[in-house]
């Protein structure tokens, strides 16, 4: 009798553990999965979010250049900038849900100096000394928080998660 409950103990505490070795594992690779998703999701909103920074500024150099050689396309340039501009908007919100607080500064700053160019933009008399360079240093700046943020160094190489 006794042999039979010390059997029948091993058996029960055999699956205890092979339960909750199974349940870690899938837990484990829940959170993996969960984890991937959102990457992927960071990705995509920190590649739109430069895409449409970039098209605002290619918009607003046109834009300029087109008032400057008394073009009538200014205002399809301007129009396109402004369309641009609502897309980057909402794809900033988006940015500060998902990003982490540095990218999300760097995106800030990015925000400050895309303004300025709009408004010289706007402003067929106003000077706008530098702000292109100054832009680019910012989104030197934003895409590097933003590899920091997803775990990827300036070589491409996958840093290990935290």
């Amino acid at each position: 009798m006794i042999s039979q409950l010390v059997t029948l103990a091993g058996v029960l505490i055999g699956a205890v553990t092979s339960f909750l070795a199974t349940s870690a594992a899938e837990r484990a690779r829940h959170r993996r999965a969960m984890a991937t998703r959102w990457d992927e999701r960071k990705l995509d909103t920190y590649l739109q979010y430069a895409t449409c920074v970039k098209e605002i500024s290619a918009n607003a150099k046109r834009a300029r250049q087109a008032a400057a050689a008394g073009s009538e396309e200014r205002q399809g340039y301007l129009a396109a900038m402004e369309e641009a501009e609502l897309r980057r908007s909402a794809m900033f919100e988006t940015l500060i849900l998902l990003a982490s607080p540095e990218a999300v500064e760097a995106a800030d700053a990015v925000n400050r100096e895309l303004w300025r160019e709009e408004v010289a933009t706007r402003d067929p008399e106003a000077d706008f000394p530098g702000g292109t360079l100054r832009l680019i240093e910012l989104m030197n700046v934003y895409h590097e928080r933003a590899r920091v943020d997803l775990g990827i160094a300036a070589g491409g190489i996958i840093l290990p998660a935290e």
